[in-house]
């Protein structure tokens, strides 16, 4: 992650009612809400990339009776937001979920937990190159299982790249299931389907946060 962010403070909106921060996550949630009753009684599989302190998965499961049916990898960095998550996972009982302190953007963390029926990447769009970004959608077939979904976040302020990650993602074999802009805020989620086969993942670098 960036050297000059400092990602554990960078939390702290989450619990301020009304910011941006704490708009969108609620957005997240929903989706990740509406996925799983989507998928009724199945067993699936998520992985979190730059996953912070995991309120997004985390924040829903630990309201759901069927959460034991979740298997999920949180792959996040700072050790301050690790051990925020896994005090959370130990509070809730969510012993499907484990937390991996280490780069996500090195594809090669991602061994055992991908190919995923959820990839959740919140929060990191915004923080990567255009290029590494064309990447990262490149990456998504190779981290989602057969009709796997991806819930994804990028802010709107110029430039507005999200026509373009809409874009890339249609080019990749994803289907668009929602996409949010409130007009009264920057920031987007979006919701896609992967409708092609999945793709082998290769190793090598998905992307390196600049902010």
């Amino acid at each position: 992650m960036g050297a000059n962010e400092d990602w554990y403070e960078w939390h702290r909106p989450y619990d301020e009612p009304g910011s941006p921060l704490a708009a969108r996550l609620a957005v997240v949630q929903r989706h990740i809400t509406d996925w799983l009753d989507s998928r009724p009684g199945e067993l699936l599989t998520c992985v979190s990339v730059c996953a912070g302190q995991g309120r997004d998965l985390l924040g829903v499961l630990e309201h759901r009776d069927d959460a034991r049916r979740i298997r999920a990898r949180l792959i996040e960095s700072d050790p301050r937001n690790v051990a925020v998550a896994e005090a959370h996972i130990a509070r809730a009982g969510l012993t499907g979920v484990e937390v991996l302190r280490a780069d996500a953007g090195q594809l090669g963390n991602y061994a055992g937990a991908i190919p995923a029926d959820l990839v959740l990447f919140a929060g990191v769009l915004g923080n990567v190159t255009d290029s590494d970004a064309r990447s990262c959608v490149a990456a998504f077939p190779a981290l989602c299982a057969a009709r796997g979904t991806v819930i994804w976040t990028r802010t709107r302020q110029p430039p507005d790249l999200t026509p373009s990650l809409r874009g890339w993602l249609a080019e990749e074999g994803f289907e668009e299931l929602a996409f949010e802009a409130p007009p009264d805020a920057t920031y987007s989620v979006g919701v896609h389907r992967l409708t092609v086969p999945p793709r082998p993942l290769t190793a090598g670098r998905m992307f390196t946060f600049v902010r």
